[in-house]
């Protein structure tokens, strides 16, 4: 397929405004020396050219996408609508708060459902994304600690399973990150916990179920522990999808919680945003916490505020997405998390007899496939059958994630697949299982019916060609 600036024909176009006939002069500031390299293509041909990219896209309209970790599931349209209502898209941040008030009574009701989920006190939308969510809740327990005078509280403690997020997160906060190790259960180990915590624990980030898909059975104890300890206990709601509606991160001792809207809350997760990550907590932290707040139709800031994390609210449109999707739920929303979880094992259990499972017990919303048994006799890797997953119309999974499963799966179904929808892709599981034992070389070479053939992965990360050549 030709790029666009390949199609360009020098003078072709589609405006339709004749040439200015008033003198013009420009301001005496820097000019560029060499016209802008912008295609000149007619409307029929740049239409056409869009539409065969976006054929060549991979979505959740197109088919299954149980990309681990992710949450990668249809979103009702209704939402879509909801947020691209005028009174929501034409609003300034800057208008007066009476001219304002149905989107801080959005704001506000939306709070009031996410403090009912998470058992937090107060949530506050300023991050823009799941990462910046933690930061700004590792931001509030420093806070936290300063504010008592422990400035000797340097360290955050995060499992060996962890998001790749929370030790950048950590030291973006300044903090050390030390890192403790799963057990044989792929769960928290106790005992090197205990070893790791003392004066200079600041806190514990913990994903809940975790990143193999279990939710841990001592999860109690270890919020325990590092209360004693004198620390604060963070918890990543990168998969809240699996609890939600049934157990409360405030309920089993965490004090802050981010939580992703792009995820959990409906909003197509992907291509570069936008994104929301909300930060809730629980109410001694509320002194801390960043932006404004619009109480009586007056904007105030909290007594020792960290200060904005981002402009005004944060991306209020996603928002507004969250909030339908919740109304539209209501107090059933504990049957996302059923079916995720029903989802996730009925394809695991459909699986085991054949693929090594990395943990093999009851899952949540995901569950995680440790192929290196297989590849040590076949030479077929993760990456080929998450290659070979393309020939059969499915995105691949998370592959080589976490990094304490070796040629690591990580499939997550999530809640809005149909059986068939999951009896197709456990089919289409086997059929490769079978290829890896019967024709090895066939699943090395996938894909072979996708637009774009198996590309050299090294070369395209060492040698990225990322711009067209115009000279």
């Amino acid at each position: 397929m030709k790029l666009i600036f390949e199609k360009s024909i020098p003078g072709r176009g589609q405006d339709i405004f004749p040439a200015c006939d008033v003198p013009c002069k420009l301001p005496d500031a820097p000019l560029r020396e060499k016209k802008a390299h912008l295609p000149e293509i007619s409307e029929n041909e740049m239409g056409r050219h869009y539409t065969a990219l976006a054929k060549r896209a991979h979505g959740v309209n197109d088919g299954f996408y149980p990309l681990g970790s992710c949450t990668m599931k249809h979103n009702p349209r209704i939402n879509e609508k909801m947020a691209s209502l005028p009174g929501f898209t034409k609003l300034h941040p800057l208008q007066p708060a009476h001219t304002v008030e149905g989107a801080n009574e959005l704001i506000a009701d939306l709070e009031r459902f996410l403090c009912e989920i998470t058992g937090m006190a107060g949530v506050t939308f300023q991050p823009a994304a799941g990462a910046h969510g933690e930061f700004t809740g590792l931001l509030l327990i420093k806070a936290y600690h300063h504010d008592r005078g422990d400035f000797e509280r340097n360290e955050i403690i995060v499992p060996d399973a962890a998001h790749g997020t929370n030790p950048a997160s950590a030291t973006m906060a300044g903090y050390k990150t030390i890192v403790i190790k799963s057990n044989e259960n792929g769960t928290v180990d106790i005992d090197d916990l205990k070893a790791h915590l003392g004066p200079k624990t600041a806190g514990l980030m913990l994903t809940n179920p975790n990143t193999v898909g279990l939710f841990d059975p001592n999860i109690m104890e270890i919020t325990r522990l590092v209360h004693e300890a004198g620390g604060l206990c963070y918890y990543d709601g990168a998969n809240l999808n699996a609890v939600i509606g049934i157990v409360r991160p405030a309920d089993i001792g965490f004090d802050v919680i981010h939580m992703n809207l792009h995820k959990t809350f409906s909003t197509p997760h992907g291509g570069g945003g936008p994104g929301s990550g909300p930060c809730a907590y629980k109410d001694f932290l509320a002194p801390f916490a960043p932006g404004l707040v619009c109480k009586d139709g007056e904007y105030t800031r909290a007594e020792k505020s960290i200060g904005n994390m981002t402009g005004f609210y944060g991306n209020f449109l996603v928002m507004v997405k969250a909030y339908t999707y919740l109304l539209t739920i209501g107090k059933e929303v504990y049957t996302l998390a059923q079916n995720a979880v029903l989802n996730a094992n009925y394809m695991q259990e459909k699986l085991k007899d054949i693929y090594p499972i990395a943990f093999d017990t009851t899952c949540m919303h995901e569950f995680v496939i440790g192929l290196d048994p297989i590849y040590r006799k076949t030479h077929v890797s993760a990456l080929d059958v998450a290659k070979a997953l393309l020939d059969y119309g499915i995105h691949p999974p998370t592959i080589y994630f976490p990094l304490i499963v070796h040629e690591a799966l990580m499939i997550e179904p999530t809640e809005t697949e149909t059986k068939e929808t999951l009896d197709e892709a456990i089919q289409a599981f086997r059929e490769i299982y079978d290829r890896i034992f019967n024709a090895p070389e066939s699943v090395q070479m996938a894909p072979q019916t996708t637009p774009v053939l198996r590309l050299d992965d090294t070369k395209a990360a060492r040698e990225p060609h990322l711009r067209f050549d115009f000279e």
